[in-house]
Parts: C-alpha cells; structure tokens; sequence
C-alpha cells in the first residue's frame, strides 16, 4: 500500500496539467462496451490545465484524420480518474505525468507511446515572494510550503526528492500543504498564504508570458534537474497496429504545417517513448513511498 505526507489542503481542486483553458467535453464508451471493435470511436483522455489555447477541434480533426475513425477527446479531473478510465476500457489512449504513468503500468499495463521532447528534460521550479529572505532551499526549514496536487510528478515527487537532498525533511523542517494546483500554488506565494512552494517550470512561465502571475511580486529561487515527465500511453488491449498509427499520427507532427495542433499539445515535437526511461523515477518513487 501507497504512503503519503497525510496534510492536505481542502477547497482546492485537483491539479490539472499538459492541456489547458478551455473545458472539453469528455465523451466516454459505456463501461459495458465491447473492449475494442472497428466501428468503436477512439477516446484519448487529457487532464486540462490553463495552459493551451481553447481550440479542440484541430487535434480531434488531425486524430480522427489519421485513425481512420472518430476520436473523442475526454477531459477528466484528475490523473486516478484517468487512469480508472484507462482500467474500465472508457479511454483508448491518454496522457499522463510520471508517476501516475508507473502506477498505471504496475497495476494496469499501460503501454508508453510517446512524449514531447520537452518532457524529456522536463524541470520543476521553486518559488517565493520577490522581497523574501528565501534564497535556497535550506532557507525553507520552519517555512510554510505548499506542493501542488498529490499525484503530481513535478510539484511533489521530484520537489519531496529535491527537498530531502538538500537536507530539509518536510514532514519535521515545514509546515507544508497540498494546493492541489500549479495555479494555486502560484497565487497562494502570491499572495503570501505560503513562504514558497513548487510547480512545473514550464507553467510557471506560461503564468508570467500571460499575466496571470506578477513577475515583481514572485521569483524563482531554486530550480531541479531534468527529469523525464509526461507520456502519451496506450490501454493494455488495444490493438498494435492501433497503437502504432496512433503514434506514428504524434511523431508526423511538424512545427510549421501543424503549428496548430502542436500549440493545443504545448509542443514542438514527438519522440518515441519506453518504459525504460523511467528507471532513475521509478526507484525516487520507490525510496519517497509514493510508489
């Protein structure tokens, strides 16, 4: 059984991240439907964030273009809701952090398709107010801390990790609490709810560019080393060659001629992904408990 920190923030919703902005539609195949048929609509599960433009259409259109058939795009609220659809055989395929991808292969098989390069060398940032006397992560002992969601690779996982190697326990050095959110734990350093707190790098810049997070009231003070986050996954019993042409539809993308649909996704590029990339997370997540 899993252990985690037991200290958790309530009225916050759970953390959301890769698409963004706008509310998608989730369309989901009833529990009861047959686990995989030609005339099957393909569903591919995405857990939103604020960080993608509101179009949906043209992924749905490349997708449904390239499978042959229709696909639907589902919006979960969180990752364990993803994953529950990726069990039941309600998604096809979906997108999920680092962690909550080892937990679904270990229990479910998932099979790992495809990343964004960026989430190869992906990166989490710590941050606080512009005027505090935080300048590292030492600095943080005795300090109100917020992670991000539970279940979250950057703003827990790898800053949990990263807390421990520079000597600050966080269950005996802070007083530390769940946002449940990049955003949340934004605005609540912000706003100075928090000392500091974590999030991924590559939100926090999307905050900054778009206004939504004051430049002059919040800084970095602190950033981790690369590691390999998000991964486009496959259902255990979908066919290969499903797999494959579902792939091969991510890797033909090409900045240019598919600007927009790489914007939806936040990316330049597709590479080819393995189970194996995952060793150096898995044994973090081993030795952390929260695997």
């Amino acid at each position: 059984m899993r252990s985690y920190p037991t200290k958790r923030i309530k009225g916050f919703h759970p953390f959301k991240c890769l698409l963004s902005a706008a509310v998608w539609v989730a369309i989901c195949v009833p529990a009861g439907a047959p686990l995989y048929g030609a005339d099957k609509p393909i569903t591919l599960g995405v857990v939103i964030d604020e960080a993608t433009p509101l179009e949906r259409e043209p992924l749905q259109d490349y997708l449904t273009k390239a499978m042959g058939r229709p696909v639907n795009l589902a919006a979960p609220d969180s990752y364990s809701e993803t994953v529950a659809h990726l069990a039941d055989g309600s998604y096809d395929f979906a997108c999920l952090g680092a962690l909550v991808y080892m937990r679904a292969r270990a229990e479910y098989g998932v099979i790992p398709l495809v990343r964004r390069t960026i989430d190869l060398h992906y990166r989490s940032v710590f941050i606080t107010g512009a005027d505090s006397s935080i300048h590292s992560l030492r600095d943080l002992k005795g300090k109100q801390f917020a992670f991000g969601d539970i279940d979250s690779t950057s703003a827990h996982l790898v800053a949990y990790h990263e807390l421990l190697q520079a000597g600050i326990n966080p269950n005996t050095d802070l007083k530390f609490r769940y946002s449940g959110s990049h955003p949340a734990t934004a605005a609540m350093v912000e706003n100075g709810v928090v000392d500091a707190g974590a999030i991924d790098e590559t939100f926090f810049n999307f905050l900054i560019i778009n206004g939504k997070l004051d430049r002059k009231k919040v800084r970095i003070f602190y950033t981790s080393k690369p590691y390999v986050d998000y991964v486009f996954v496959a259902r255990k019993d979908v066919p290969e060659a499903e797999r494959e042409r579902f792939a091969s539809a991510l890797l033909a993308l090409t900045e240019g001629k598919d600007h927009r649909v790489l914007e939806i996704l936040r990316a330049t590029q597709f590479v080819a992904a393995n189970d194996q990339e995952y060793t150096l997370m898995r044994q973090m997540a081993h030795e952390l408990k929260m695997f």
